[in-house]
C-alpha cells in the first residue's frame, strides 16, 4: 500500500511513553496476529457462545432476506410490469414490505440477544482485571502509570463490547452476504458478475497492506489516551500543588503537547481511513461498468430488463457490505490492540496466594528446610528477625548496588525496635519486605521461627499491620477507612478503641461521625489527621506484628506526645518494628538500629548509641553537618544529641 510521507513519518517518529514503560509496542507487533490475538477472548465469550452464535445466524437469515428482493422485483418487471396487470404490481408490493419487515425484525432480534450478554463480558473482564491488578506485586504498580491502567479497564473494554457486538458479527454477516449475492450476480448473468468481480483482488492486496499499516497506529493511539489520562489525574490530585506553584499553564502546556500528539496520530488514521476508503470506489466503478454493458444488452434483446433490475438491485444490496468492509477492520485492528493491551497486565505475574516457590540458589536455607534447627536454636527466641537480607529492585541494572545488603537483625518477642538512618539508606524498603510488599533477594525474614515465604500471603498479612509515612484514604467513611485494619467481624468498640491510640478523636466531631465520607485521597481532612487515621487502621485488629515507618512525621509536639503515650500501651502488647527520625519516636523503642549503606552497624538502646556512635548522634541531633565536620569546628555531635535528648525528655515528663 503506498504511504504518504506524513504517514511515514508519524509512524517512525511517534513513540508513546507506555511503549517505553512496559517494553512493549508497536515495535514488537511484526509477528502478531490478528485473529489469534482475538481468539484470547474466547473464554470470556464461551458462555454467552449460544447468544451470540444466533445472533450471528439471525443476522445471516436477515441480511440474505434482504437478497430475496432483487429477486422479486426481478419478477415483478418481467411479469406483471410488462404485462400491465396491476394485481400482480400489488401482489409484488406486498411482498417487498414483508420483505423488508422481516429483515428489519430479525436486526432488531440480533441486537436484543447481544447486548445483554456483552454487557456481562465487558463487566467480567473488568472485574477479572480489577482483580488481578490487586494481586500485581507493588513493584508492578511502580512501573506503570496509573492512567495506562485506568485506560485499559474503560476505553480498551468498551472498544472489545463494541467489537463482539457488530464488527465480529458483521464480518461473517457480510462475508457470506457477500458470497450469496456474488452466486446471484453470476447465476442472473455470469458476463455481468465478472465484471463486478474484476476489483476483488486490488481491495484484497489493499487490506492485507492496510492491516499491517493501521495496527501500530491504533496501538499507539490508544497508549496515548493512556498517558493523556496518566496526566489528566495527576493534576487533579495535585490541583492543590499546581494552584499552590502558579503551575497551571505548564500543565496545560504539557496537556496540549498530549493532547496535539494524540491528534497527529489520529489524523494519521483518518489517512489510513481516507485511503481505504478511497479503494472501496473501484466496486462503485464496476457496478457503472456492469450498468452499461447491461444496458447494451438489453437494447441488443440479450438480456430482460427485469434481470438487469435484479442485478443491479442485487450489486447496490452488496455495496454496504463491501464498503463497511474498512469500518470492520478498523474495528477490529482496534479491538485486537486493546485486546494485546488487557492481556498484557493480565499475562504480568501476580503475588502467589500460597507459599512462595523458593527459586534462590541451591544450598539457600529456607524456612522448611531449617524448622527443625530453629526449634532448637535461634527459632526458640521468637519475634521479627532479618537473617542476612539482600535486596534489589527487579529493574535495576544488574551492576547496581543493592539497597540492602546482609542485613541481620533480630526484634525480640514484646520488643519495639526502632530504625534510624540518613535519608534513602532503606529504610522504607526495609518494612516493605516484612509483609512481603516486596521479595527480598537474597537471605530471609522469619516471624517467631517461621520463614515468611513459607507462609500463604493472607496468613501473613493478617499477623503484620503497617502504617506507612504517607498515608493512603479511600473514598470511604472514617470507621471504614480504619476498620481496614481489622476483621470483618470487628465493630464500634475496636474503632472508638483504635481511634483514642491514635488520637484521632476529632473523627467523632464530624458532620457525621465516624459515618463521615473523607473524600478521595482524604484530602478534605489534615495531613496530621490521615496519619492518625492510617495509625488507628494499623493497631485495630491489634495485630501480632507491627511495622510503622514514621507515622507520626505529620503530628504537632503535643499531639505527637499523647499519641505516644497511648502508643506505648499498644507496643507492650505486640512485637514492633518503628522507622523513626524524631528523638522523641526513638523513646518510644526498647532497643535502636542504626541502618548505615544498606547494613545495621549499630544496635542497642537509644543512650548506649548516644554515647558510642557519631553518626548516631549526629541523626539524632539534628544538624546539617556531618560528624567529622562537628569534630572538626570543636563541636562534639555525641554531646549535641544527648542534650537534645534530655530536652525531650524533660518536655516529656513536663507534660
Amino acid at each position: 500500500m503506498p504511504t504518504t510521507p506524513a504517514v511515514t513519518k508519524d509512524l517512525a517518529d511517534q513513540t508513546s511513553p507506555a511503549d517505553r514503560a512496559d517494553g512493549r509496542g508497536p515495535a514488537d507487533r511484526s509477528g502478531h496476529s490478528v485473529v489469534r490475538t482475538l481468539l484470547r477472548l474466547w473464554p470470556y465469550v464461551r458462555p454467552v457462545r449460544a447468544r451470540l452464535f444466533t445472533a450471528a445466524f439471525v443476522a445471516v437469515v436477515a441480511s440474505c432476506t434482504g437478497l430475496v428482493i432483487p429477486l422479486v422485483l426481478k419478477w415483478l418487471v418481467d411479469g406483471p410490469v410488462a404485462d400491465r396487470d396491476p394485481r400482480g404490481v400489488w401482489l409484488g408490493a406486498l411482498y417487498l414490505l414483508f420483505l423488508g419487515i422481516a429483515e428489519a425484525l430479525l436486526f432488531g432480534l440480533r441486537r436484543w440477544l447481544v447486548a445483554r450478554p456483552l454487557a456481562g463480558v465487558e463487566a467480567a473482564m473488568r472485574a477479572d482485571l480489577y482483580r488481578h491488578l490487586q494481586r500485581l506485586p507493588v513493584a508492578f504498580h511502580d512501573r506503570w502509570a496509573s492512567g495506562q491502567l485506568l485506560s485499559r479497564a474503560t476505553t480498551d473494554l468498551m472498544l472489545l463490547r463494541m467489537f463482539l457486538a457488530f464488527p465480529l458479527t458483521f464480518l461473517l454477516v457480510n462475508g457470506v452476504t457477500i458470497l450469496v449475492g456474488v452466486i446471484i450476480m453470476l447465476v442472473q448473468e455470469w458476463t455481468l458478475g465478472l465484471v463486478i468481480l474484476i476489483p476483488a483482488v486490488p481491495v484484497m492486496i489493499f487490506c492485507w497492506l492496510f492491516e499491517k499499516r493501521y495496527s501500530a497506529v491504533a496501538r499507539r493511539a490508544q497508549d496515548q489516551v493512556g498517558d493523556l489520562t496518566t496526566l489528566v489525574e495527576e493534576s487533579v490530585l495535585g490541583i492543590r500543588v499546581i494552584k499552590g506553584f502558579g503551575r497551571h499553564r505548564s500543565q496545560a502546556r504539557a496537556f496540549r503537547d498530549l493532547s496535539r500528539t494524540l491528534r497527529g496520530t489520529e489524523l494519521v488514521k483518518a489517512r489510513l481511513l481516507a485511503m481505504i476508503w478511497a479503494i472501496f470506489t473501484l466496486p462503485e466503478l464496476a457496478i457503472g461498468a456492469a450498468l452499461v454493458l447491461g444496458t447494451m444488452q438489453v437494447a441488443d434483446g440479450q438480456l430482460s430488463a427485469g434481470t438487469l433490475v435484479a442485478f443491479l438491485s442485487t450489486a447496490l444490496a452488496l455495496r454496504w457490505p463491501i464498503d463497511s468492509i474498512g469500518f470492520l477492520l478498523t474495528m477490529s485492528q482496534e479491538a485486537a490492540t486493546a485486546t494485546e493491551r488487557y492481556f498484557e497486565v493480565m499475562d504480568a505475574e501476580p503475588e502467589s496466594a500460597d507459599a512462595a516457590a523458593d527459586t534462590r540458589p541451591v544450598g539457600h536455607a529456607t524456612g522448611g528446610e531449617n524448622r527443625e534447627g530453629r526449634e532448637g536454636g535461634e527459632g526458640g527466641e521468637g519475634g521479627l528477625r532479618f537473617h542476612g537480607v539482600e535486596f534489589r529492585y527487579p529493574d535495576a541494572p544488574a551492576d547496581a548496588p543493592a539497597v540492602l545488603e546482609r542485613v541481620d537483625l533480630h526484634i525480640r518477642a514484646g520488643e519495639t525496635m526502632a530504625l534510624v538512618g540518613a535519608t534513602g539508606t532503606g529504610k522504607t524498603t526495609l518494612t516493605a519486605l516484612v509483609p512481603r510488599l516486596h521479595e527480598v533477594t537474597d537471605g530471609r525474614i522469619t516471624l517467631d521461627g517461621e520463614d515468611i515465604t513459607g507462609m500463604p500471603r493472607e496468613e501473613l498479612r493478617s499477623l503484620v499491620a503497617v502504617a506507612f509515612e504517607e498515608p493512603t484514604l479511600f473514598s470511604a467513611s472514617v470507621g471504614e477507612n480504619v476498620l481496614m485494619g481489622a476483621e470483618d467481624t470487628a465493630g464500634e468498640g475496636e474503632l472508638a478503641r483504635a481511634l483514642a491510640v491514635a488520637q484521632a478523636d476529632f473523627a467523632h466531631a464530624l458532620p457525621q461521625g465516624t459515618d463521615t465520607q473523607v473524600g478521595e485521597q482524604g484530602l478534605s481532612l489534615s495531613g496530621g489527621q490521615r496519619q492518625r487515621l492510617a495509625l488507628a487502621r494499623a493497631v485495630v485488629g491489634r495485630p501480632r506484628f507491627l511495622v510503622l515507618d514514621d507515622p507520626l512525621s505529620a503530628l504537632d509536639v503535643h499531639t505527637e506526645a499523647l499519641v505516644e503515650a497511648a502508643l506505648r500501651r499498644v507496643l507492650a502488647e505486640t512485637t514492633a518494628l518503628v522507622v523513626a527520625h524524631r528523638p522523641s519516636t526513638v523513646l518510644l523503642a526498647d532497643r535502636v538500629a542504626l541502618l548505615s549503606g544498606g547494613r545495621i552497624t549499630a544496635v542497642g538502646t537509644h543512650h548506649e548509641l548516644l554515647r558510642t556512635n557519631a553518626e548516631y548522634a549526629h541523626l539524632m541531633s539534628g544538624a546539617d553537618e556531618d560528624p567529622a565536620a562537628l569534630s572538626g569546628a570543636g563541636e562534639d555531635p555525641l554531646s549535641r544529641a544527648q542534650e537534645k535528648t534530655a530536652l525531650s525528655g524533660a518536655k516529656e515528663d513536663d507534660r
